[in-house]
């Protein structure tokens, strides 16, 4: 069975483990909420992964840093999202506390693809 390059990366295998996070976290949120903001904060972190994916598929360095870049952005929505909902006590302060290494880990990991993919632009 083939792999494809996105599946070789680790930041993407790390944006999964927190897409599965989420979905555990947001199962509790109010069921108001469903179209609301346990709608948005999934389709955020489901976008990370996905950006990530389809950014590999592009032909341009260019390109694939705009996606890592766009990747970066979603997880920053989502980290808004997890402070909104401590806001209004959907979650606790401890939960929060313990998704944040995993967004700052993933955060460093998107950094540092995208200065590789821009440091290969310019070669």
């Amino acid at each position: 069975m083939k792999h494809y390059t996105f599946e070789k990366l680790d930041v993407w295998k790390k944006s999964r483990d927190l897409v599965k996070i989420i979905y555990q976290i947001t199962k509790e949120f109010p069921s108001e909420e469903k179209y609301g903001l346990t709608s948005q904060i999934r389709r955020a972190v489901i976008s990370i992964s996905s950006n990530l994916a389809e950014g590999t598929s592009r032909q341009s360095l260019k390109d694939q840093a705009r996606f890592s870049i766009m990747a970066y952005g979603s997880l920053m929505e989502v980290l808004n999202q997890l402070i909104l909902a401590e806001d209004l006590e959907y979650i606790n302060n401890d939960t929060l506390n313990k998704i944040r290494p995993l967004i700052e880990e993933i955060s460093n990991k998107l950094n540092k693809l995208t200065l590789s993919q821009q440091k290969r632009m310019t070669k």
